[in-house]
């Protein structure tokens, strides 16, 4: 939380719409919003993701930029079966955590401000420990179009 995936997805997805690059671009959270009944709100996500994933397909689109925060060896093959026979590289942003807390308490001005502040240094001791990513960029103080460059050149995209 607060290390800036959005903003480096949005930022990516620019870069390759000007190099007329065919993609698409996922927050997967915005896929997940939502207070069900079962608690299923996590399977509800990754099928949803299946569902766009497959009409983004049918439309040509062969890559696919998504943000999340990977918690779990399952998440990542949660992610694997929504996108079938993709090639998969999971980039993980950094930030110092005061700068992550700060993210989240401009972006988060509600009544669950002070619980998404501290789960910024749960999930980033989660996140260290699973030890998911491919490779990390650090995304405190170079320019989102940098970070954002980087990410697509690591991932081969460029």
């Amino acid at each position: 939380m607060g290390s800036g995936k959005t903003t480096i997805l949005s930022e990516a997805s620019d870069i390759l719409s000007s190099k007329g690059i065919a993609h698409a671009a996922i927050d997967l959270d915005t896929l997940g919003i939502a207070h069900l009944p079962s608690g299923t709100g996590a399977d509800l996500m990754f099928r949803n993701l299946a569902s766009v994933w497959a009409n983004y397909q049918a439309a040509g689109v062969t890559r696919l930029l998504l943000a999340e925060a990977l918690e779990s060896a399952p998440d990542v093959e949660r992610v694997r079966r929504a996108i079938p026979g993709a090639a998969m590289v999971v980039c993980r942003l950094t930030t110092s955590q005061q700068t992550a807390e700060s993210r989240v308490r401009v972006r988060e001005p509600g009544m669950l401000q002070e619980k998404f502040v501290a789960r910024v240094a749960e999930l980033e001791d989660i996140l260290h420990q699973a030890a998911l990513e491919d490779f990390v960029l650090q995304n405190d103080h170079a320019s989102v179009t940098a970070v954002a460059h980087e990410l697509l050149l690591r991932a081969g995209w460029l």
